[in-house]
């Protein structure tokens, strides 16, 4: 298995469960309310972790010491490796609001706090923590400069560079999409980043065009119960997902890419395995509640 550095976001998750989304002006009763750690990071993190990586973390927490005692009591018990973590004054640790329906639709509210307020002179300091990994795995729920940051040092030393472009914005820097070996958009964060919609694989083929013409090797469209679609400077093609009951969505495509993250070589030439084994990683958590208390174990899989 590998070894992986996850440069991201650590968020307290605050879930409501509601019979379906509750329209503007209208008042629902609330089925269920429940905490958990999550942030698109730890969530990867953890992935990564459970299923047999050994994983490092870059990032902050805030100065409020419950939440951020939680938060890193949890990546701890994960056999995360936190000495990558900083406690920023004056901030608050990150939360997300969730929302998830009885049919399994979701919709998710964060506050950044300290996952936005580290600078790149604290990944600088933990390049040899990058350097040693086979993998540097990172999101948009921290600050870009970090994230370029990171990437720089990982091909500096030829790691590879695993890149989730969530939440999605027009405006992602040339400069990163040319340090990142693979991109993990999700169908909407696709026509974000590329202003063409995913309906099918030609449209596909064409969001992965616009994304190796800006740099990425290899692109990976997560695409729900349709399964992944990947595209290499060489070949493409659709892995169908497994047909599950899926009751929250939530932390699925974090599940899959620290599952890719654990098992992926780093000349790639186990692609196609390494995805069906993360499909398989995913749809387990699609049928439990809650990010990280969903995500499998190795044993599971």
């Amino acid at each position: 298995m590998n070894q992986v550095t996850v440069i991201g976001s650590i968020n307290l998750d605050r879930t409501l469960r509601v019979p379906q989304m509750a329209q503007s002006g209208a008042t629902m009763h609330v089925k269920e309310v429940f905490t958990a750690g999550g942030g698109k990071g730890a969530n990867q993190a953890i992935a990564a972790s459970r299923l047999g990586a050994t994983t490092h973390f870059i990032g902050a927490v805030g100065e409020d010491q419950e939440v951020s005692k939680m938060m890193l009591t949890l990546l701890e018990e994960a056999d995360i490796d936190c000495t990558g973590i900083a406690q920023l004054p004056n901030q608050n640790t990150g939360q997300a609001f969730v929302i998830v329906t009885d049919s399994g639709d979701n919709m998710i509210y964060v506050h950044g706090g300290a996952n936005m307020a580290f600078k790149p002179d604290h990944v600088t300091a933990h390049a040899k923590m990058l350097a040693a990994s086979d993998f540097v795995v990172a999101q948009f729920e921290t600050p870009f400069d970090c994230t370029a940051e990171a990437f720089r040092i990982a091909r500096a030393h030829h790691r590879g560079t695993i890149l989730n472009p969530a939440p999605a914005t027009t405006d992602v820097p040339d400069d990163l999409l040319a340090l990142t070996d693979i991109i993990v958009p999700n169908e909407t964060e696709a026509e974000i980043l590329t202003g063409i919609p995913v309906t099918d694989k030609d449209n596909m083929a064409q969001v992965a065009a616009k994304l190796h013409a800006r740099g990425v090797a290899t692109v990976l469209i997560t695409l729900g119960s349709r399964g992944t679609f990947y595209s290499t400077q060489t070949t493409s093609g659709l892995i169908p997902a497994l047909k599950v009951k899926a009751v929250d969505p939530t932390a699925a495509g974090d599940t899959f890419i620290g599952a890719l993250s654990s098992v992926l070589h780093a000349n790639q030439d186990n692609l196609v395995e390494a995805i069906k084994f993360s499909n398989r990683a995913a749809a387990i958590t699609v049928q439990r509640f809650g990010a990280q208390p969903s995500i499998p174990y190795l044993r599971e899989m």
